[in-house]
């Protein structure tokens, strides 16, 4: 195992700390496994994404669904969860609680969550409270909340008590399920709605572990799509259309599906926030997602001779925006410079091997600034996971800001962002790919 620490100081407003750790297996000593686990509430709860409501019930199931990986020198846990957002400090607590539990570091676990509108609040409400202070006058779910986290630690140790000899392959598939939206008007102004001529990451990001008899274990499906058909009018829990992609996929592939979904802060579905599931035409993204997941991975081939994981973790520091209200819980996430602060942003990287590199953030990212990085990337396959281990609010490009728009106004950053989070990222890139 070889341990490497940098740190560079690039210009006024960005430090970057890295710490990666490089382990190297044959192919031979490759293990993964996937756990399913059920956290649909039994009782009414405060729904998240729109202004605070109750559910009336559950139209479908929410799930963690948990894969873990093993190269024989380091173990890493992969986390899907069907609910809206978590506050970075929630995710602290749960590795914290995971490590006492079992040992497994949190530099180990990525928990990920699909975005859906139609699931509960969980945890505390974090940077919502100071962005979206409307929706948040109400106690969250502290029953359900601690459901979800006691279920997930339990749902690791599953996991890794299921390793089992296992095979690696990576691939792309590409699905128009998605649109830009941040529509203008004649005048020039920018809401939400749908923006056909806007930019838009169509790209599905594809990795499937199977067993050596070629029967799969896991798909893991990265797309960038907010989780909005269903809009405040619907009551009923639901996964939305990432949740009934899963189980379609699922039912298809006979094997577990993890969306885990991309930088979709300007992604809207195609159809978006309707009052009911048949308006809404939910079971269309079926064809227009599932199948087409389903066909890449058909058509993925490409199986990695060696699997070797490296993991690694950058704290990208940008202004802060004057005269937000900092959450309380969530004071490791900022630090104060002279009078004005800078938000710290944990950036995680995963390599596996030397083709496949994914990064993810606890962001509502706009699609320009994956696909620049993408790009970019030294990496044959580079991959963005988003809303992973918290939520730090939307994080724009630059000329989004001379916009305007609902995603500016809620976003803690300034337009200095994209610059100094896009030049972090791929330095770290660049670094990893030497």
């Amino acid at each position: 195992m070889v341990k490497h620490q940098m740190v560079w100081k690039l210009f006024p407003g960005l430090i970057v700390f890295i710490c990666t750790v490089a382990v190297t297996a044959g192919a031979q000593n490759f293990r993964a496994s996937c756990v399913k686990i059920k956290i649909t509430p039994d009782k009414p709860q405060w729904l998240l994404g729109y202004a605070a409501r109750q559910s009336s019930g559950a139209h479908d199931d929410l799930y963690h669904r948990i894969v873990a990986m093993d190269d024989g020198a380091m173990q890493f846990f992969l986390v899907s969860t069907d609910i809206c957002l978590i506050s970075p400090s929630y995710y602290d607590l749960f590795t914290q609680e995971l490590e006492k539990a079992t040992g497994i570091k949190k530099s180990q676990v990525w928990w990920t969550v699909t975005h859906t509108h139609s699931a509960p609040e969980v945890g505390p409400p974090g940077m919502g409270a100071a962005v979206l202070s409307a929706r948040y006058d109400h106690a969250p779910n502290p029953e359900y909340s601690e459901k979800v986290k006691n279920t997930l630690i339990e749902g690791i140790r599953q996991a890794r008590n299921k390793l089992e000899p296992a095979r690696l392959a990576v691939g792309t598939g590409f699905s128009m399920a998605n649109i830009n939206r941040r529509a203008r008007d004649p005048e020039g102004r920018t809401s939400l709605g749908l923006n056909p001529e806007g930019p838009a990451d169509r790209q599905i990001g594809l990795i499937r572990l199977e067993r050596p008899d070629a029967s799969p274990i896991a798909l893991i499906a990265n797309y960038a799509m907010h989780g909005t058909v269903l809009g405040p009018q619907n009551l009923e829990i639901s996964g939305d259309a990432q949740g009934v992609v899963a189980e379609y996929v699922e039912g298809k592939l006979g094997a577990p599906m993890l969306y885990i979904n991309g930088a979709a802060g300007n992604m809207a579905p195609i159809y978006s926030v309707y009052p009911d599931f048949k308006s809404g035409h939910i079971t269309q993204f079926n064809v227009l997602l599932g199948d087409r997941i389903l066909a890449a991975n058909q058509s993925m081939k490409r199986t990695l001779s060696e699997v070797q994981l490296r993991t690694g973790e950058q704290i990208i520091e940008t202004p802060q925006k004057p005269g937000l209200k900092w959450p309380e819980d969530l004071t490791d996430y900022r630090l104060a410079q002279g009078e004005a602060y800078l938000v710290r942003i944990p950036v995680r990287f995963l390599g596996i091997s030397d083709e496949v590199v994914i990064w993810a953030a606890p962001l509502e990212l706009f699609c320009e600034i994956a696909i620049q990085v993408r790009q970019r990337s030294p990496f044959p396959f580079t991959f963005f996971f988003g809303y992973c281990n918290g939520w730090l609010s939307y994080l724009t490009t630059k000329a989004a800001f001379s916009e305007g728009g609902y995603e500016i106004m809620v976003s803690p950053f300034t337009e200095q962002a994209e610059e100094d989070f896009t030049q972090g990222v791929l330095i770290t890139l660049q670094g990893m790919a030497r």
